[in-house]
């Protein structure tokens, strides 16, 4: 009773030309339509809740990732610049220690033979203060013979000239050599005081050629980090999509191997005393950013980036469907959106293909090649070189469609893969 209170039964009349027929809709048929009804409005709600959110979502990691990668390189180029800085401040400072060492060796050199002229000066004023005191003891018995004499001698007798000349000889020459070795000493004694100078200069630069070398240090520990951290994401997607990074590294080393100009040294000299040790640091830093670039290049010749940028909603996957193999991924969005390459590559095919409808083929690097169907318009002609973010076509609903859609197929050397793997591979890291 209350079934048919809420659900009464109900006659369709349904009237022809010739006939009248009608339709007896009773209390449970209506109340199975009415849930039916109820379960299929509940379930796209939840549907496409589900997929508002989950695009929400995804935009704003990448968005994220996007900042994140840019402030990675901003502070790469930072770290570059300060490493090059520094690395200009070691060679300076190593020419100036260069500049002090032969100033240092010329003053040791200068003291050397101010310290041999001293010698020599020395062993003469004492051969000489022998022969003077030789002397002095001669003229010493010449005056005892001289008083002998004069005592003998009337008073008015002459003196001994020869005796006194011979006397203010030997003291002028006495007082000319001890002027001399004071003039000796005196120098000596500037010269340790510059000596001294030098060495204090040589321990200050050392002590700044030091902090410059832990500066040094710091900096290639943060760019071994900074480019360890950067490349962990891109080894993880290269992996989840099932690809090899050292073959794809060395495909992009034969197609980009350009050479040219005068070459010099990739970093700086600091000079025949550098340590080996910070030169191949440095050069496991400029290998591990070159093989970074090399990614970024591989990155933008693979399928990784989604063929959309406006709202849109998974309809069907890849796989088996109806007995009959999907081979590609189908976003169902708004007629007319655009539709962008979603790596760089050259145009194969851009017109009508049967079942595909207006189709547009991209090949790209490394076997791989991306396939676009059901558009309403395309946008791109044969053998044009399309670059990743391009636009190439509108959505549309022509071949053999049920509703507005796009087709989107990754192929490796001609077998269809899930393009899907290549997608999600990239969410966290683009």
């Amino acid at each position: 009773m209350a079934l048919e209170h809420h659900f009464p039964e109900r006659r369709l009349f349904l009237r022809s030309e010739t006939e009248t027929r009608f339709v007896r809709l009773k209390p449970a048929t209506q109340l199975v339509a009415a849930a039916g009804s109820a379960i299929v409005v509940a379930w796209t709600i939840v549907a496409t809740a589900i997929l508002l959110m989950d695009s929400i979502g995804s935009g704003s990691a990448r968005e994220q990732a996007l900042r994140e990668q840019a402030a990675y390189e901003a502070r790469l180029d930072e770290l570059s610049m300060e490493r090059d800085s520094r690395a200009e401040e070691a060679q300076a400072a190593q020419e100036r220690f260069s500049v002090a060492l032969e100033q240092i060796s010329a003053m040791q050199s200068a003291l050397l033979s101010s310290e041999e002229r001293r010698k020599e000066l020395e062993t003469g004023i004492g051969v000489i203060q022998a022969t003077l005191r030789q002397a002095m003891n001669d003229r010493d018995g010449a005056r005892a013979e001289v008083l002998a004499l004069s005592s003998t001698q009337s008073p008015g007798s002459a003196a001994l000239p020869d005796q006194t000349a011979r006397s203010e000889d030997v003291a002028a020459t006495l007082g000319f050599l001890t002027a001399a070795l004071g003039q000796t000493a005196a120098e000596r004694d500037a010269m340790s005081h510059i000596a001294d100078a030098a060495k204090s200069e040589v321990d200050d630069l050392a002590y700044e050629i030091k902090l410059i070398e832990e500066r040094q240090d710091d900096i290639f520990t943060q760019l071994e980090e900074a480019v360890t951290i950067s490349m962990a994401p891109l080894d993880k997607m290269f992996a989840a999509a099932g690809l090899d990074p050292d073959d794809l590294i060395k495909q992009v080393q034969r197609g980009y191997s350009g050479r040219g100009g005068p070459l010099g040294p990739l970093l700086p000299s600091i000079g025949p005393g550098a340590d080996a040790a910070d030169v191949e640091r440095a050069e496991e830093i400029l290998k591990g950013l070159d093989r970074m670039n090399m990614y970024r290049i591989a990155v933008e010749k693979s399928p990784f980036a989604l063929p959309l940028k406006t709202s849109f909603r998974f309809t069907s996957g890849f796989g088996r469907r109806w007995g009959r193999l999907h081979a590609g991924t189908d976003f169902a969005g708004a007629y007319g959106s655009p539709i962008y390459a979603t790596a760089d590559g050259t145009v194969t095919h851009a017109g009508w293909e049967s079942g595909y409808g207006n189709l547009v083929t991209i090949r790209h690097e490394f076997g791989l090649e991306t396939r676009y169907g059901h558009m309403s318009k395309t946008r791109v002609e044969v053998g044009q070189k399309v670059s990743r973010g391009d636009r190439i076509g509108d959505m549309g609903n022509t071949g053999r469609s049920t509703g507005t859609h796009l087709h989107y197929e990754v192929r490796v050397n001609g077998t269809p893969v899930n393009a899907m793997t290549y997608i999600k591979a990239a969410k966290n890291v683009f």
